[in-house]
């Protein structure tokens, strides 16, 4: 019998991260390797574990998650807004915790499409009168 688990989605630009938060102790993982492994970077390490570290919850829930698209600090984000929601699903007290902290506002700023005429999406060309 497979334990019961809580499914929540996070978003950042165009990072989505899916996540199955499960009560009592186990190893946390994403794309199915150890999240050391795949988080190296200390503070992105801090962003992801954010949610958790805030509702005092570390060794009495772990999480599967599934993330793609996007680098890995928007991915980061994907997870750590992901993680948020299940939490707040979780319990009431979390989602209270957590809203007053902005983790369970969804970001969404995304890169500006390059228009027509312009080197970039805002830039212009040069301009000379003569």
């Amino acid at each position: 019998m497979a334990n019961k688990y809580i499914h929540a989605i996070g978003r950042r630009k165009t990072a989505s991260a899916q996540v199955r938060l499960f009560e009592g102790t186990g190893a946390c993982s994403i794309n199915g390797k150890e999240i050391s492994v795949y988080i190296t970077r200390q503070d992105l390490f801090d962003v992801a574990f954010l949610p958790i570290k805030l509702t005092s919850l570390k060794d009495k829930v772990y999480f599967e998650v599934k993330v793609e698209w996007g680098w890995i600090s928007a991915q980061v984000q994907a997870i750590r807004h992901s993680l948020a929601r299940a939490l707040s699903e979780k319990d009431e007290a979390n989602r209270k915790i957590l809203k007053a902290a902005w983790l369970l506002t969804r970001d969404a700023r995304k890169v500006e499409r390059k228009k027509p005429g312009k080197k970039k999406a805002r830039k212009s060309p040069s301009w000379s009168k003569r």
